[in-house]
């Protein structure tokens, strides 16, 4: 039972703790509560098109990459490693972004289109399908007309900081929960939260 969980970001220090880079924050936390819980100590490491690590759950390999192809074309690593480890589509997590959610609101979806994110536009492009699971992580629309760029881009403010923490400890229970029940399962117990 293999299972990849894919963080979007883009790879650059100078992204580090911005909105567009909420799904490697969720890799990273999920790495270190792994950590936390386990003799093992895993860390990211560069790969082919992405920083990876793999992880155990319960028996199970749970394969994390944070694309370094930057977001708009984190479709390259994902179709890469789909492949290379041969992990079938329901068993792969998309984390990431969302404008149009309320900020710290999670969204867990089966599949759906891009609604505008590039990421997943590349990734629907390259792997040739809508069907597949989101993590979406909701950073809000705060910002003024045409300047969704700089907000995507900014870092999360002090406020806003203490909104999301608590909703990325909660996906470490989610990413748990996929990996150990599915999908279904698993948006039943949290989109209702």
């Amino acid at each position: 039972m293999k299972y990849l969980i894919v963080g979007l970001g883009n790879p650059e220090k100078e992204y580090d703790n911005t909105r567009h880079n909420i799904g490697f924050s969720v890799l990273d936390n999920y790495l270190q509560k792994i950590n936390e819980k386990t003799e093992n100590k895993y860390s990211f490491s560069s790969d082919r098109y992405a920083f990876k690590t793999e992880t155990k759950l319960m028996g199970r390999q749970v394969i994390l990459i944070k694309p370094t192809t930057y977001m708009n074309l984190s479709g390259k690593a994902v179709r890469y490693w789909l492949d290379k480890e041969n992990i079938p589509l329901e068993n792969m997590l998309i984390v990431v972004d969302d404008l149009a959610l309320d900020l710290g609101t999670i969204r867990l979806r089966l599949k759906g289109s891009d609604g505008g994110h590039n990421g997943l536009k590349n990734i629907i492009e390259l792997i040739q399908t809508t069907n597949f699971n989101r993590l979406r992580f909701g950073i809000g629309s705060n910002f003024s007309k045409g300047y969704q760029i700089d907000f995507v881009l900014g870092k999360f403010t002090e406020e806003e900081t203490k909104i999301i923490t608590p909703q990325i400890e909660k996906t470490f229970d989610i990413i748990k929960s996929f990996v150990m029940v599915g999908m279904d399962k698993t948006m039943n117990m949290y989109n209702k939260k």
